[in-house]
């Protein structure tokens, strides 16, 4: 067999295994991808055993526990300091109309005072930590936030598409 015989050879069987390839590949391109999802309408994928998820707002809200008691806080990385209103403060035991508000902070809501608290305890899915610096804050909070004296503390946490991982 001649040199451009051989070499014809070879370039259809590369074509003929081309287009093998191509069809293999369509044939499963076909079918989106999904994620599998449990009877409960909630995905299967794991995001790990601390784990805020995104809600449809696009944010994150955290279901923790503080000092024993629940708290739902919006995860705010702009805020210092773990920032409570006095209605939750008042959950967890603090008397709002005791506290020392010689602290000033801006929130998104203006200027206001605070009053500097220490929480006990704050559990987010597991991830928790003691002895956690709070303020009080008198008047602008529609939410409880948690910030950054309790995010900072943690070994890691890290937002993706679905989660705000947390890694006490």
């Amino acid at each position: 067999m001649s040199n451009v015989r051989k070499l014809a050879l070879v370039a259809l069987t590369a074509a003929v295994s081309a287009a093998v390839s191509v069809s293999a590949v369509l044939a499963f391109a076909a079918q989106p991808l999904r994620l599998a999802r449990l009877q409960d309408g909630s995905s299967a994928y794991s995001v790990g055993p601390a784990a805020v998820r995104k809600a449809a707002d696009g944010h994150f809200w955290a279901n923790a526990q503080v000092n024993g008691q629940p708290v739902r806080f919006l995860v705010d990385t702009g805020a210092t300091a773990v920032a409570l209103t006095p209605a939750d403060a008042e959950r967890l035991g603090f008397r709002p109309f005791d506290l020392d508000y010689g602290r000033r902070v801006i929130t998104a809501g203006g200027a206001s005072r605070a009053a500097a608290v220490t929480l006990s305890s704050v559990s987010v899915d597991g991830a928790r930590l003691e002895d956690v610096d709070a303020l009080v804050v008198e008047r602008g909070l529609d939410v409880s936030l948690l910030g950054m004296s309790y995010l900072g503390r943690l070994a890691r946490f890290e937002a993706n598409r679905e989660a705000l991982v947390l890694q006490p």
